[in-house]
């Protein structure tokens, strides 16, 4: 296996945002890196994953080593790679869903969202192993539940969701990425799935 052009200039991509631009290329070692991955069958979705694991561990830390490569995501990586193989080996089990008490009072407050919220909720326990035939289908029905739960939240959230929107546009431009891109594109999905969730208090 190898990344596509199109997964490597996302992985560089994502590894300017979290560094806020000041390394917009990657290292030889960190192509040498990346390559390893691949060969191993690692996802560029799973390592995108650790990135956001790392980078928000090192954000926590009162003295951040200042040089970081990705080797230093070795870590993440072996345990999104680890949660892929325990999903395989459970197949079809459901797991519980979770509670709807831990989303935002801005979002409960909107009688279209619990029924939104047991939608997705249904969607995510359909989703089978990954290496079930069905499973990109099943995976595409997951996000679109999930997508329509967010429109409901950002509406909800209101001039919340515009700074957010307003913040991540900045950061994305600050990490050297073309608005409207693919690559533009593909990290805005990403991360304003993870931002307005983070923000309604849903776990995705």
């Amino acid at each position: 296996m190898s990344y596509t052009r199109e997964e490597l200039d996302w992985l560089e991509a994502e590894w300017a945002f979290h560094l806020h631009g000041r390394t917009a290329f990657l290292s030889r070692e960190d192509f040498l890196q990346l390559e390893s991955w691949a060969q191993a069958g690692v996802s560029a979705e799973a390592v995108v994953a650790a990135m956001g694991a790392f980078f928000e561990r090192r954000a926590k830390r009162t003295r951040p080593r200042a040089f970081v490569a990705l080797a230093h995501l070795q870590r993440d990586v072996d345990k999104a790679v680890k949660l892929r193989q325990a999903l395989a080996r459970a197949g079809e089990a459901q797991v519980p869903a979770e509670g709807w008490e831990q989303v935002s009072a801005s979002l409960r407050r909107d009688p279209r969202a619990r029924a939104a919220f047991e939608r997705w909720q249904r969607q995510v326990q359909s989703v089978p192993a990954p290496d079930h035939p069905g499973y990109l289908e099943a995976f595409d029905a997951e996000r679109g539940a999930l997508q329509a739960l967010l429109a409901l939240g950002a509406e909800a959230l209101g001039a919340e969701a515009e700074a957010l929107r307003a913040d991540l546009a900045a950061r994305l431009r600050e990490a050297g990425i073309e608005e409207g891109s693919l690559v533009w594109r593909r990290a805005w999905d990403h991360h304003w799935t993870q931002a307005l969730a983070g923000a309604l208090g849903l776990k995705v």
